[in-house]
C-alpha cells in the first residue's frame, strides 16, 4: 500500500473508527484499525464484533494493500500532527510509514488477514433522512435508554415505523422520550420501504449505535447531508458523509409503552425553559435522600408556580415562577433529576408541562417559537413519586 490523503480526512476517519475499537486482549485484532487500499478507494474500519465502523476517504493511490496498526496509538499520533499538510503511506514489512511535513514514524502492525469481516449490506436503504435532524431526535431520545443489562431491550431505542411517520423512543421505566419524524417521499424509498413494512414494522437500535452515528454526523456538521438506513436480518446498516455503520439488533419486544402516554391532560402550564430549569437545579440543592425529590405546586387562579424542597439535613428552598396555567391546580413530587433531563431536552425557549394528577404521568412538550401552540412531535415523559 501506498498512497497520500489530506490530514483532515485522515484524523477524522481514524477519529470515527477509533470509538469502536473493542478493548478485548484475548483477541489483539479488535484492538486495531484495519487501513485498506484497492480498488481506487481508501478505507478505515473497526469493529468490536456487536457493531462495524467503516470509513472511506479521497486519496491518491499508487499501491494497494492491507494493514491493521493499533487504534490507539495511530489515534494518539494523528491528533497531535502539525495542520496543514498531506499524509503519506507507505507498507513495508508489516509496519506503516507516515509522513507528514517534517513529521515521520512507523507502526508495527498485524496481518489484516486476520481482521473480522465487516458484515456489508445487500439490500436497498429504505429512508434518507436528513443528518441535521435526525441527529436533534437521537439526542433527545437518548437520555431515557436504561442501562439495566437484565432488560437488555431498554439498552437500545426503539425504532416504530409506518408509511408515514417514523417514531423513536426510549424507556428506563422511571421516564419515556418520544420523537415522531413525518415521512415525505423524497425520504422513503416507497417501494423497498413497504415491502418491508409488510413483515416487521419496528426494531431495537442499541443506543451505542446511535452514540457513534451522532457522533460522524457531528464531525461533519458543515455539511447538510443524508443519514441513509438500510436493514436487513438482524441488523441495521446507517450511512452518512463516508461513513458506514453497520450493528446487531436488540432482540426481543419493547415494552408496549403507548398507553403510558395520556391523551389528553387537565391542567397545562406554559413559561420560560430557562427560568424553571433554573427553580428545579436551586430546589435539587436541598431535595432529601436518595429519590432527589422536590414538589412542583400550580395555582391555577394565581398564574403561579412553585417549586420547592426541604430537608432536615440542608434546609429549604422555595421559588415563585409567573407561567401561564390553565386547568386546575396541581401537585407533584418528582425525582429531580428525572425532570431536569426533560427540561433540558427542550430545544424551545419556552416549555409546557402537562398534568393530570399528583399520580400519573407527566409530559414535557415544546412550544412553536412564532405561534406559541404546543408542538406534539416530541414527548418527554416522567412518572411522579407517589408520597
Amino acid at each position: 500500500m501506498k498512497l497520500t490523503c489530506t490530514q483532515e480526512n485522515f484524523k477524522k476517519a481514524i477519529s470515527n473508527c477509533e470509538r469502536v475499537v473493542s478493548k478485548q486482549a484475548t483477541l489483539p485484532i479488535l484492538n486495531n484499525i484495519l487501513f485498506e487500499a484497492e480498488k481506487g478507494s481508501f478505507r478505515l474500519a473497526a469493529t468490536n464484533l456487536e457493531m462495524g465502523v467503516t470509513a472511506k476517504i479521497g486519496a491518491k493511490i499508487e499501491k494497494e494493500g492491507r494493514i491493521t496498526i493499533p487504534a490507539k496509538l495511530i489515534s494518539s499520533f494523528s491528533s497531535n500532527l502539525p495542520p496543514g499538510e498531506n499524509v503519506s503511506l507507505d507498507i513495508l514489512d508489516q509496519c506503516l510509514k507516515i509522513k507528514s511535513g517534517s513529521v515521520k514514524a512507523v507502526f508495527k502492525g498485524i496481518s489484516a488477514s486476520d481482521f473480522p469481516l465487516i458484515p456489508k449490506r445487500n439490500t436497498e436503504f429504505l429512508l434518507n433522512l436528513p443528518s441535521a435532524e435526525f441527529r436533534n431526535v437521537i439526542a433527545k431520545v437518548m437520555v431515557c435508554v436504561g442501562f439495566n443489562e437484565a432488560r437488555t431491550e431498554l439498552t437500545g431505542i426503539n425504532l416504530a415505523m409506518s408509511r408515514k411517520e417514523l417514531f423513536f423512543a426510549a424507556t428506563d421505566s422511571f421516564r419515556l422520550a418520544e420523537h415522531k419524524i413525518s415521512l415525505n417521499e423524497e425520504a422513503v424509498n416507497r417501494e423497498y420501504f413497504d415491502a418491508f413494512l409488510s413483515k416487521k414494522d419496528s426494531v431495537i437500535v442499541p443506543a451505542s449505535t446511535l452514540v457513534e452515528l451522532n457522533r460522524a454526523i457531528s464531525s461533519n456538521e458543515n455539511e447538510d447531508g443524508l443519514v441513509r438506513i438500510a436493514i436487513e436480518e438482524g441488523q441495521i446498516f446507517f450511512e452518512t458523509n463516508g461513513v458506514q455503520i453497520v450493528s446487531r439488533l436488540i432482540n426481543g419486544k419493547y415494552p408496549e409503552y403507548k398507553h403510558i402516554m395520556p391523551k389528553v391532560y387537565k391542567t397545562r402550564i406554559v413559561g420560560k425553559k430557562n427560568a424553571l430549569q433554573g427553580a428545579v437545579r436551586m430546589a435539587s440543592v436541598f431535595s432529601p435522600g436518595k429519590a432527589n425529590e422536590i414538589t412542583l405546586k400550580i395555582d391555577s387562579q394565581a398564574k403561579k408556580i412553585y417549586t420547592s424542597a426541604k430537608s432536615v439535613d440542608t434546609g429549604e428552598n422555595l421559588t415563585e415562577l409567573d407561567f401561564e396555567a390553565t386547568g386546575p391546580s396541581q401537585e407533584v413530587v418528582f425525582n429531580a433529576k428525572y425532570f431536569l433531563d426533560g427540561i433540558n431536552s427542550i430545544a424551545t425557549s419556552k416549555v409546557a408541562v402537562l398534568f393530570n394528577s399528583e399520580s400519573t404521568p407527566v409530559g414535557l412538550q415544546e412550544i412553536d417559537e412564532q405561534t406559541g401552540e404546543v408542538l406534539s412531535d416530541y414527548t418527554y415523559i416522567v412518572m411522579p413519586i407517589k408520597n
